[in-house]
């Protein structure tokens, strides 16, 4: 069975290792200080707050392996060098032909993508469509329903 790779930058690598510190070093021993403040409250059955702190204790579990598994299957990709073209790392102004509309994008990894943020990864619809162009193309997105962008300027 193939590895799922993820594509990250040096940043978004960094970040993510930080998330694991933390979350191994100060929010797993939280949450074991959590359920042992529970657990001395008596009867577990009926304990609404040990059910929240093993509940807790499962979302950072199950967060630390995303995590760890995230960086044993990164593909760490070289940022762009150049606004000459678009490439990982790029900050892309350019404008949407069907709603005449302009919008700015940081060209990021997948984990690190956060739309709402203003980083695309380059393994989205709109990434794909945006990589190895130049300022002045007209490039395809092929989305649901497809549309054109042209990309007004570039930089890193």
């Amino acid at each position: 069975m193939e590895k799922h790779r993820y594509y990250l930058t040096k940043e978004g690598m960094t970040k993510l290792q930080g998330e694991l510190e933390n979350l191994i070093g100060i929010q797993r021993p939280n949450v074991l200080q959590e359920l042992e403040t529970a657990r001395a409250q008596g009867d577990l059955s009926e304990n609404a707050d040990y059910d929240a702190a093993r509940s807790h204790q499962a979302e950072i579990e199950g967060r630390i392996k995303q995590v760890e598994n995230a960086i044993a299957n990164a593909v760490i990709v070289d940022e762009a060098t150049s606004s000459e073209f678009v490439a990982l790392g790029t900050t892309i102004v350019f404008r949407d032909l069907s709603l005449n509309e302009e919008f700015e994008y940081h060209l990021v990894g997948t984990i690190e993508a956060n739309p709402l943020s203003g980083s695309i990864s380059i393994q989205s619809p709109l990434g794909e469509a945006m990589l190895g162009a130049r300022v002045g193309d007209v490039r395809k997105v092929k989305a649901i329903e497809p549309y054109e962008i042209e990309i007004i300027k570039i930089t890193i």
